[in-house]
């Protein structure tokens, strides 16, 4: 089986992507890896903060790394959005895969130091992790929003500025970089998200040697998602549209079948729900 740097490296090389998919807890992880298999793609299970410590941090490891080494499939583990080195310390030596450190809250040159002590850290512990850097806000819940996070950098002139991105790949020696393209987190509610700009992916992907990730892919149009990862995102992140998926499955059993009262029966639909969301999304990353 390829590691996973091999895989990240062979979908820039391929100009296609791999689908980044978070989990709070076992149905969505049921559903993701079900969804992987049907379309025999690559995976990578996120995990935030808060959803590895309502999951369990460890539990989160041994799931994944079970179904890895049973099915001899590529799925892969992400502690997604860590924000202090205690936590990256935490999950490299628990066993992730890959750690983002996202310092985007912080100033440039806070930024830079905060993530070149991620790195370190991390690969001291383990030299084959792979450590992802964020330059650029795009807000921090996986919501339905009402309205763009304040704070968002979505206008041109406050996207990721490319020679601070090359300053900080080079300065922090991360592996994967996630600069902000015109993306957020989350979804507007009866809006669409605010479009992605190609020319300044393009731009970025030119100019830094390393892959790019694209967070906050939920609310995107498919031909953005083409687009972006032909421009050189090879990992795009999708959270919103899974946990909306898992409500509407679930408001829909809980309407069809208002006396079930048994856990794996009422989540079947959720599972069923994610399922659809998921392959949808792998089969447009991979290009099939």
């Amino acid at each position: 089986m390829q590691t996973l740097r091999a895989i990240i490296e062979d979908a820039r090389k391929r100009k296609i992507a791999i689908g980044h998919f978070n989990i709070s807890e076992i149905s969505g992880l049921k559903a993701i890896f079900e969804a992987a298999k049907n379309v025999g793609a690559p995976v990578i299970i996120g995990v935030s903060e808060g959803e590895r410590e309502f999951l369990g941090v460890e539990n989160a490891v041994s799931l994944v790394r079970n179904l890895r080494e049973s099915f001899s499939y590529p799925i892969f583990l992400n502690a997604d959005h860590t924000y202090s080195l205690e936590k990256v310390k935490e999950a490299a030596l628990l066993g992730y895969d890959s750690i983002i450190f996202d310092g985007a809250k912080l100033s440039l040159e806070e930024n830079i130091k905060a993530t070149k002590e991620a790195v370190e850290i991390a690969r001291n512990i383990n030299p084959e992790i792979i450590v992802e850097g964020e330059l650029g806000y795009i807000g921090s819940s996986s919501a339905l929003l009402t309205e763009v996070p304040k704070g968002a950098q979505i206008t041109k002139e406050d996207l990721t500025n490319v020679a601070d991105a090359v300053r900080f790949v080079t300065e922090t020696g991360i592996d994967l970089f996630s600069p902000a393209v015109g993306n957020i987190h989350g979804m507007l509610i009866g809006a669409p998200n605010p479009a992605l700009d190609i020319s300044h992916i393009k731009e970025i992907a030119g100019a830094v040697s390393i892959p790019l990730v694209l967070h906050g892919g939920s609310g995107l149009k498919d031909e953005e998602f083409v687009a972006a990862a032909q421009s050189g995102m090879a990992i795009i992140h999708i959270n919103t549209e899974i946990r909306l998926a898992w409500r509407q499955g679930l408001e829909r059993v809980l309407k069809e079948k208002p006396n079930e009262v048994a856990p794996y029966k009422l989540l079947a639909y959720s599972i069923e729900e994610m399922k659809k969301v998921v392959e949808a999304r792998l089969k447009l990353f991979s290009g099939f």
